[in-house]
This record gives C-alpha cells, structure tokens and sequence, in this order.
C-alpha cells in the first residue's frame, strides 16, 4: 500500500536523502516535515479520511550534516559502474578489480577500484591495464552523493528534478 519512495530535503531545500513513504508520513504526522509536493496518482486512505500520497518533503528544522561522504564498498563501486565490466561491458559474474594491484601499492579508493568481470579479472592479473594491454571504458571517479541519488536511484519523479538539479 504505502510502497514508494519519498525525496527528503533539508529546510533550506537541498536534497537530504530519499526515504520511505512510511517514514515520511511519520515525519509528516510528527510535523517534523512540511509536504512540498504530493504524487497526484496517489491517495492515503484511512477509515475516516484521505491524505496527500508524499513525493517531496522539507525538514521543518535544519539537520547538520556533517559529511556526505559515500562509503566504498562493492555494492556503491557496482552501482557506479552500472553493473558492468569495465573493460568489456559485460554484466555477469562481477567482482571489483584494483586498477592498480595492491601487491603494487593500490589502495581501496574510488579512484582505483572497478567493476570487473572474472574473465577480465583473470586476464589483468597482477598488472595495471596498460601492461595487459586492457582499456577501461570509463576511469574510476569518487562519485558525489546527488549524483547516487540521481543517477542509481533507478527512475526520478518529475517533482524532484528541480531539486536535484535536472532541468
């Protein structure tokens, strides 16, 4: 009933995070939250009376944020990769590979961590691409958090465009 998701912003109207319809009827019941814009195919129905179905709310008070600063892990590192090889676009059997191998000094950043599949994986071995004479399709990069809600999110509802910068 209440499936969905529902864009968070900050009370000074900058993306927050995405959250579930449940929690932002709670914040909106709490009056934590004011509702910005309602999915207008969509109705909350109780016993006795109907409620706007939530797509965008604002924090009534502003929350501190001290970082958003993404954890890398191999779930983010797929994500950004859209779930693909980077050296042959393919999308079965995924593991991360280290540009840069860490018997060579590579480390566990963004910068030097790929998705790659177990063949390509294989193939580079303890090498950097250039000695395997392999080609990343696109350099690792440390994404930004509006970027993983924007981009990874899957589908963006046109009511939250304006507030992660797409239009």
């Amino acid at each position: 009933m209440l499936s969905g998701r529902v864009l968070v912003l900050n009370q000074d109207y900058q993306p927050l995070t995405v959250c579930s319809v449940q929690k932002s009827v709670t914040l909106l019941f709490l009056d934590k939250a004011e509702l910005l814009h309602p999915n207008q195919q969509r109705r909350i129905h109780t016993v006795s009376t109907t409620f706007d179905y939530p797509s965008v709310i604002r924090l009534r008070r502003y929350a501190k944020v001290p970082f958003k600063n993404l954890v890398v892990s191999r779930r983010n590192v797929l994500k950004r990769d859209g779930n693909r090889c980077q050296y042959c676009l393919k999308t079965e059997d995924l593991t991360i590979d280290h540009v840069i191998p860490k018997s060579r000094g590579g480390s566990d950043t963004w910068e030097n961590l790929v998705t790659a599949c177990n063949k390509c994986n294989h193939k580079k071995g303890n090498r950097t691409p250039a000695e395997a004479g392999m080609i990343l399709h696109r350099p690792p990069f440390k994404p930004n958090y509006l970027m993983m809600i924007r981009d990874f999110m899957g589908s963006v509802e046109d009511q939250w465009k304006p507030y992660l910068y797409m239009i």
